[in-house]
């Protein structure tokens, strides 16, 4: 896999091929005192899009000695609407302004009529929504003046008027508009135990030469109406069956920059680490191997 695809421009900082982890603002004084052995990290853009104040100037202290990722949240690729061109603004300052190595955002919506919601809403998967989504992906594109990367979604309901697969619908998203694949394991795992699919599937569907990042992260289970559900929350440590999966991808299909997601119930920077530290021990591994075949 590629440590960072680019087709719009070249990448000044690029993200290596190591494990990386998401920036709290409760970790920015451990992470400038420790300076912890991590490849890089990754930040929602969203939380710096003021003009000033303590977070941009942590950020700018930690991405001197750090690669950098933005993930964004608030684009909203798959809006009826049109993109909101104030936050593309902001998004392009940003961009200019810390030169990450990937940019990305969620194949989903999260924005109406004269409302917005922090939840990321999946798609109707319809060639009508895929022309949406690729013509929005292509307006981001040639803002930010470089290629994206798209995340495949967690879900906890299917539409009836859905025509593609999950997958299939993933996948043809960025072929069609030159973006790349983020790939969030995790949420593969939550949707596909949710719906009962096919993880082998929908992995397989998924070429390794489009993946220009991994996402790894922790979801909990409710029960409801005698179900169990797997609820994406980034609230705890990657469960034992998506560090399987995580460990079975990259020996099949290589390495690639992989993050450690931990967005509620966030812990001491210490726990998060060790987080970091095994997705690092995985990545060697594999990148072992990966030398004993070509050897």
């Amino acid at each position: 896999m590629q440590e960072a695809i680019s087709t719009h421009g070249s990448v000044s900082a690029p993200v290596p091929s190591r494990a990386g982890a998401g920036l709290k603002s409760q970790h920015y004084q451990s992470i400038i005192d420790q300076q912890p052995d991590v490849g890089w990290f990754e930040v929602h853009p969203e939380n710096y899009m003021g003009k000033g104040g303590p977070p941009l100037r942590y950020l700018e202290r930690i991405r001197r000695d750090y690669p950098l990722s933005l993930h964004s949240v608030g684009t909203s690729l798959g809006s009826y609407l049109p993109l909101d061109q104030n936050h593309l603004k902001k998004l392009k300052q940003l961009v200019d302004r810390f030169e990450p190595g990937l940019v990305s955002e969620h194949l989903s919506w999260s924005h109406g009529y004269e409302w917005y919601t922090h939840d990321l809403i999946p798609l109707i998967y319809t060639e009508e929504t895929l022309q949406l989504v690729v013509d929005h992906i292509d307006q981001v594109q040639e803002t930010l003046q470089r290629q994206i990367l798209i995340e495949n979604p967690s879900s906890y309901l299917q539409f009836k008027k859905s025509e593609i697969a999950e997958q299939v619908f993933y996948v043809e998203a960025a072929k069609r508009s030159g973006a790349g694949l983020l790939l969030d394991i995790n949420n593969v795992f939550v949707s596909c135990s949710n719906h009962g699919w096919s993880i082998d599937e929908y992995l397989g569907a998924v070429p390794a030469g489009l993946v220009g990042e991994i996402h790894l992260a922790g979801h909990s289970i409710q029960e409801l109406e005698g179900q169990s559900l797997r609820i994406d929350d980034h609230g705890s440590t990657v469960c034992p069956e998506v560090w399987k999966l995580y460990r079975h991808y990259i020996d099949a299909k290589g390495t690639a920059p992989t993050l450690i997601e931990w967005d509620s119930n966030i812990p001491q920077f210490a726990e998060l680490y060790r987080e970091v530290r095994f997705a690092e021990v995985y990545l060697q591994r594999a990148r072992e191997c990966i030398r004993d075949v070509i050897s």
